[in-house]
């Protein structure tokens, strides 16, 4: 298991930013890599909270953690902090012992600039999971969620 340590800066506000990652509408629109889409089953936005969530690849040759082409997670909210932190743990649903095991990830959010450094900081990842992807998959989703608050101006749509 291993750290990865990945940021952006975000031209909005760290509450436009907050209320992004607990809002489960735009969950399932930013917190996604480039060529998948997502479908969030639960998502119970409080400390102790269950989510739920199914990434689906679009390429029909793409191989996925959980079924065919999808990857699904759940796990539950640990820290909460208004405008500054989000904590979950979550695990990969599979059979794969490469891909098992309870990470945890800390989005942390400061102002910067007029807007938000968000860091995403995910500990415990499995072996299974190459470094960079895990890092270009959050790097993308970053950029979504910058896109999503960006375009509300500071609110989201």
């Amino acid at each position: 298991m291993y750290t990865t340590r990945t940021s952006r800066h975000v031209g909005a506000p760290p509450a436009a930013v907050y209320r992004a990652l607990l809002d489960p509408e735009s969950v399932a629109r930013w917190r996604v890599p480039d060529g998948m889409s997502a479908h969030v089953h639960e998502f119970d936005a409080r400390v102790g909270g269950a989510f739920r969530v199914t990434l689906t690849y679009e390429a029909p040759d793409a191989a996925g953690k959980t079924g065919a082409h999808s990857d699904t997670y759940h796990g539950r909210f640990t820290e909460l902090v208004p405008g500054e932190k989000v904590v979950e743990e979550l695990e990969f649903e599979t059979e794969d012992p490469g891909l098992r095991g309870t990470m945890t990830m800390t989005t942390a959010l400061a102002a910067d600039g007029g807007g938000t450094r968000v860091l995403v900081v995910h500990e415990g990842v499995p072996d299974g999971v190459p470094p960079a992807d895990n890092e270009t998959g959050t790097l993308m989703a970053l950029g979504r969620l910058a896109a999503l608050v960006e375009a509300g101006g500071g609110r989201l749509p």
